[in-house]
Protein backbone atom coordinates (compact mmCIF):
# COMPACT_ATOMS: atom_id res chain seq x y z
CA UNK A 1 0.00 0.00 0.00
CA UNK A 2 1.18 3.50 -0.38
CA UNK A 3 0.18 7.07 -0.61
CA UNK A 4 0.53 9.49 -3.85
CA UNK A 5 0.35 12.87 -3.64
CA UNK A 6 -0.80 14.80 -7.00
CA UNK A 7 -1.60 18.35 -7.50
CA UNK A 8 -5.23 18.54 -9.62
CA UNK A 9 -6.65 20.11 -12.25
CA UNK A 10 -7.71 23.17 -9.97
CA UNK A 11 -4.27 23.26 -8.51
CA UNK A 12 -4.63 21.77 -5.66
CA UNK A 13 -2.78 19.26 -3.74
CA UNK A 14 -4.70 15.78 -2.87
CA UNK A 15 -3.76 12.25 -2.41
CA UNK A 16 -4.84 8.58 -2.92
CA UNK A 17 -4.37 5.43 -0.79
CA UNK A 18 -2.99 2.64 -3.10
CA UNK A 19 -3.50 -0.88 -2.69
CA UNK A 20 -0.66 -3.25 -4.24
CA UNK A 21 -2.68 -4.27 -6.98
CA UNK A 22 -3.33 -0.46 -7.98
CA UNK A 23 -6.88 0.10 -6.98
CA UNK A 24 -7.42 3.46 -5.26
CA UNK A 25 -8.90 2.79 -2.47
CA UNK A 26 -9.65 6.37 -0.89
CA UNK A 27 -8.68 9.91 -2.22
CA UNK A 28 -7.97 12.76 0.07
CA UNK A 29 -9.80 16.75 0.03
CA UNK A 30 -7.96 19.11 -1.45
CA UNK A 31 -4.98 20.90 0.05
CA UNK A 32 -3.66 24.48 -0.40
CA UNK A 33 -0.29 23.72 0.65
CA UNK A 34 1.61 20.46 -0.44
CA UNK A 35 2.56 20.33 3.44
CA UNK A 36 -0.89 20.38 4.66
CA UNK A 37 -1.17 16.85 2.37
CA UNK A 38 1.60 15.58 4.27
CA UNK A 39 0.56 16.01 7.25
CA UNK A 40 -2.89 14.43 6.74
CA UNK A 41 -1.07 11.57 5.67
CA UNK A 42 1.08 11.67 8.71
CA UNK A 43 -2.12 11.49 10.89
CA UNK A 44 -3.81 8.71 9.07
CA UNK A 45 -0.40 6.47 9.55
CA UNK A 46 -0.14 8.04 13.04
CA UNK A 47 -3.57 6.68 14.27
CA UNK A 48 -5.38 4.42 11.87
CA UNK A 49 -4.33 1.00 13.42
CA UNK A 50 -6.31 2.57 16.51
CA UNK A 51 -9.40 3.38 14.64
CA UNK A 52 -12.58 2.45 15.44
CA UNK A 53 -14.74 0.47 13.14
CA UNK A 54 -18.40 1.82 12.92
CA UNK A 55 -21.00 -0.06 10.51
CA UNK A 56 -23.99 1.28 10.30
CA UNK A 57 -25.55 -1.02 7.97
Amino acid sequence: MKFEIYKDAAGEFRFRIIAANGNILASSQGYNQKQSAKDAIASIQKSAADAAIVDNA
